[in-house]
């Protein structure tokens, strides 16, 4: 009865061996379901394998192909020709105040915008002279960030760091 019991062990794990040797495996990053007219497709991104199907129609599926998704952030402003603008923003670090100095630039509708590091909008005025004092002491130690806007676009950004 043991050696009976001995057999139908060993032949049970050798099955589950031979059938787990056989399936698939993939590192994926994602996957899914796809579903239209002509069926149903399940879809892993990130297989390691390349195969290639072309369909009757000619419609064709690469199977496990890596595409390239290409994502563009853009951190910066393109410089206007024929504007000659001259911002700064000093002392940086700054402890209670910083200097918004602009020069060779229309201030009729400049503003500057006052950020903290969540994207919380802190202060919001309008640059009244070519030097315009920004008191920061009554904020707390840490990073902000001030835009220069004109007529609704901001023209430059600078990160501030407070002490």
């Amino acid at each position: 009865m043991r050696h009976k019991q001995l057999k139908l062990s060993v032949v049970i794990l050798l099955g589950l061996w031979l059938t787990g040797s056989q399936a698939q495996e993939a590192i994926s990053t994602t996957g899914g379901e796809a579903t239209g007219s002509g069926g149903t497709v399940s879809y892993t991104v990130g297989q390691l394998v390349y195969t290639a199907h072309t369909g009757t129609n000619g419609n064709s599926i690469a199977e496990g192909a890596q595409h390239p998704f290409e994502i563009f952030v853009e951190t910066g402003i393109e410089e206007v020709k024929g504007i000659n603008l001259f911002v700064s923003v000093y002392p940086n670090p700054a402890t209670d105040f910083i200097l918004l100095s602009v020069e060779n630039y229309n201030l009729d509708h400049l503003r500057y915008q006052l950020f903290d590091s969540n994207g919380k909008l802190l202060k919001s005025k309008k640059a009244v002279c070519n030097k315009t004092h920004i008191n920061m002491n009554n904020l707390i130690p840490g990073n902000y960030f001030i835009n220069i806007i004109d007529d609704g676009s901001i023209i430059k950004s600078f990160k501030i760091v407070k002490n």
